[in-house]
């Protein structure tokens, strides 16, 4: 039925999921999750699994590509336009690490509060004093406010866990407040600035969205407050944030994402004692993994058997993309 059809992906998956998709059709993976090395070896597939950016390039030259589906929910990976106008479908995976960056956001949360990265440096570099000089500058995380930017799956599995674990005020600005659920409360974009003592950005990444955390918001925001960016890089003015963190008018910063990725060797990030820094992992555990995973493989399976993918990210090219592969 679809042993034929070539499925290629950005980068190697969950061993189950990749037993799963070996027998679905001809699954390949790239040999290094780089742009050259994708672009060369997509070529020829039919379902392309995305966990890396792809180039417009392959939309125009795979004339046989079907679908995409995206290893994630995040569609800045794949140039949506291009894809829609080819016909090719796109499909995600949202929600499957909703609960894995949730936990990032509170374990940055408590970590900055106790200033764990100077603690740990200093204890470490000059001993046993130096680390506990910080001690009486550490916060408590119970009884704080959580500002939450962009409250979708992700956001609101940080409210639930920092309301109902460390009882926690949720505030949370969106686009459609009224469907915020009980104890999380719709704020002015002003609002969640000005009276969060930690903002996690949790949005995708929009037009709306880019570079919405500018110099002038951050100037907005509580002094000492903590920013946690698990959304991505570019929602942010790196250089602005940096000069914050660096003054002491924010407290310190958890960042997950970063506009140029991998984050280069002369960041001012890398020189701050305040921040913690990840690389582009708070997502990614084992169980988050084999969840994501498996919802490729359903998602998969859908569109090898002529179904519409149940998480259809550009519903209106069905017909068009029926047409030529149905």
């Amino acid at each position: 039925m679809t042993g034929s059809k070539v499925i290629f992906s950005t980068h190697a998956l969950h061993p189950d999921v990749t037993r799963d998709l070996q027998s679905l059709g001809d699954y390949r993976v790239s040999s290094a999750p780089t742009p050259d090395a994708i672009l060369k070896e997509s070529a020829g597939a039919e379902i392309i699994v995305v966990r890396a950016k792809i180039a417009p390039e392959i939309i125009t030259r795979e004339k046989g590509l079907i679908a995409f589906v995206r290893h994630g929910a995040g569609l800045d990976m794949i140039p949506m336009d291009a894809a829609t106008q080819a016909g090719v479908v796109v499909a995600n995976v949202p929600g499957a690490n909703a609960t894995t960056v949730a936990e990032h956001v509170i374990w940055s949360a408590l970590a900055l509060l106790r200033k764990y990265p100077a603690v740990n440096a200093d204890l470490r570099g000059s001993g046993w004093e130096a680390g506990r000089v910080h001690s009486p500058a550490v916060r408590e995380l119970s009884g704080r406010t959580i500002g939450i930017l962009g409250a979708g799956n992700i956001g609101r599995r940080v409210a639930h866990m920092a309301r109902h674990g460390f009882g926690c005020n949720v505030i949370a600005q969106t686009r459609t407040p009224a469907d915020l659920p009980d104890g999380i409360e719709g704020v002015s974009f002003d609002q969640l600035l000005a009276r969060s003592d930690i903002l996690a950005l949790t949005c995708p990444l929009t037009r709306e969205t880019r570079g919405i955390i500018d110099r002038a918001a951050i100037a907005k925001m509580k002094p000492g407050a903590i920013l946690i960016n698990v959304s991505r890089g570019p929602v942010t003015d790196e250089t602005a944030l940096a000069e914050a963190l660096a003054s002491g008018h924010l407290g310190g910063a958890a960042i997950d994402v970063f506009s140029q990725q991998p984050l280069p060797s002369d960041h001012p990030f890398l020189a701050l004692k305040n921040v913690i820094l990840t690389p582009h992992m708070a997502g990614i555990t084992e169980e988050s993994m084999l969840r994501m995973g498996q919802g490729v493989v359903a998602e998969t399976r859908r569109i090898l058997v002529g179904e519409k993918p149940q998480n259809f990210c550009n519903p209106e090219v069905w017909e068009q993309n029926r047409k030529r592969f149905g």
